[in-house]
């Protein structure tokens, strides 16, 4: 076959040190599936002849081979650009075999518009030397021995497959046909794929849910791997820290030490929590808010009904607290146009869940911080996960007259908060807020945490030491 190339300019509890090792080890190999024109080296698994579909010389074992429907992997019709589209047509038209091969396959599936689009297809080199592109002659063993056990594939499988086998990485052997909309897969790629972005996920769990949120934020930005991870809270963070020594009184850093709190090495917290917690602040900064809106949002989340937000708002005499830019003095709203500005800040919320799942979403987010690194172009949170964090909000954006969503306890059942149960962990999400909104909640500074003497985790429950004292003791070093 040939390739026809069009260019166009278009990685008991572990230390900090391994920890953050591991997260950056996942995240560069996610990084490295994406760049063009991969190098053999941290992303994904080697094509080396020795998977399971080429165990052996000459075999091949189809049962391997996997089929996608590209619409419903999340590729649009319209994602492929005009010339590359124009192309493909004309060999169509000529009766030759054409399919969009590579790393752009790869990115599509990633959801990234490419940069460049590979062509593979059944045209000589002499065939194809008219159009404006790049030709490369594909040479390889024509020796294969296509055995009974192929029965059912057609030569077109045989080469593709062949062709798959040659390439550096498994994402980088995916084949796709825009016209019968198909993604062939003959080496696991896509699951390889997946795979990485899964323990990605998983590393970032581990440590943002344990009670040890707000250090491992900042061990993450001293590393230079916020960037990469959290691109927004990167660029959140580096704006309001211009000209400061401590991140005293920033709003994202209060939420997650009010966050740790309540969790521990063995009592962790679903990440649904966190990740709404983040989907909450990003939408105060894009669209600031009265704080008498955000602590009416909050009581509402964690007492359930409307009349108990509007009792806990008439009983605090606390002081107003703000924050700049994402909350403003209290304006004395009345109850009927508190309620609807409540239901519109839900509504925000709801729609900041996208900045952790949409790679558009992200950038345009990121786009307010000019001064901001460049956009690595990663989300690790996957679409379950972010039906999860919108289903904590479901029926807080409608008639709030009529919200019932009253728990049974006042305590928190750290079982079903493991677990994901939207109840808890919108009871919990409820209550971190309002202490971060409280003007007798106390948080730990950059300066603070440096300080803390070794000794003061002699102060916290033997039974539930939180995963921060481990995390302090790494930032002074």
């Amino acid at each position: 076959m040939t390739a026809v190339r069009r260019c166009t300019d278009l990685s008991s509890l572990p230390s900090p040190a391994p920890l953050l090792s591991r997260l950056s080890s996942a995240a560069s190999r996610l990084l490295q599936m994406r760049k063009y024109g991969s190098r053999k080296e941290d992303g994904g698994r080697l094509r080396n002849g020795r998977s399971s579909s080429a165990s052996r010389p000459g075999f091949i074992d189809p049962s391997s081979w996997k089929y996608f429907d590209s619409r419903a992997v999340g590729i649009p019709a319209g994602a492929i650009p005009r010339n590359c589209m124009t192309v493909l047509q004309m060999l169509k038209r000529k009766g030759f075999e054409a399919y969009l091969v590579g790393g752009c396959v790869r990115d599509l599936l990633l959801k990234r518009a490419p940069k460049d689009f590979d062509v593979i297809t059944t045209a000589s080199l002499k065939q194809v030397s008219s159009f404006k592109t790049n030709t490369t002659q594909v040479k390889g063993n024509e020796n294969v021995n296509c055995s009974e056990e192929t029965d059912g594939h057609d030569e077109g499988d045989i080469l593709r497959w062949k062709d798959s086998l040659r390439r550096d990485f498994t994402v980088n052997s995916l084949f796709f046909n825009p016209f019968n909309y198909r993604v062939y897969d003959y080496v696991n790629g896509v699951k390889d794929l997946r795979k990485n972005k899964t323990r990605l996920a998983m590393e970032m769990k581990y440590m943002l849910s344990y009670g040890a949120a707000e250090s491992s934020i900042r061990l993450l930005r001293k590393y230079g791997l916020l960037d990469i991870l959290l691109p927004f809270q990167a660029a959140y963070l580096s704006d309001q820290l211009k000209g400061k020594s401590s991140d005293r009184g920033l709003m994202l850093m209060n939420l997650l030490a009010n966050l740790d709190k309540f969790f521990s090495a063995d009592r962790p917290c679903h990440c649904s929590l966190w990740l709404a917690l983040l989907a909450f602040h990003n939408a105060l900064v894009n669209s600031p808010q009265d704080a008498q809106v955000i602590k009416a949002f909050a009581a509402l989340m964690h007492f359930g009904t409307w009349d108990s937000a509007i009792e806990f708002l008439n009983e605090d005499v606390g002081a107003p607290v703000t924050y700049v830019p994402e909350a403003f003095g209290c304006s004395g709203a009345k109850v009927d146009n508190l309620m609807e500005r409540t239901s519109h800040l839900v509504s925000l919320v709801k729609s900041s869940v996208d900045t952790l799942t949409c790679l558009n979403t992200l950038k345009q987010s990121v786009v307010r911080y000019p001064g901001a690194s460049q956009f690595s172009g990663l989300v690790f949170v996957s679409a379950r996960e972010k039906g999860r964090v919108l289903g904590i909000f479901n029926g807080l954006d409608s008639d709030l007259t009529s919200y019932d969503k009253r728990r049974g306890s006042h305590g928190i059942d750290y079982k079903l908060l493991e677990d994901g149960v939207t109840a808890e962990v919108r009871f919990v999400l409820g209550k971190v807020i309002m202490d971060t909104m409280s003007a007798e909640s106390p948080c730990a500074s950059t300066d603070d945490a440096a300080a803390l003497p070794r000794a003061a985790a002699d102060v916290t429950d033997a039974d539930h030491r939180p995963l921060s004292m481990l995390f302090r003791s790494g930032e002074s070093e």
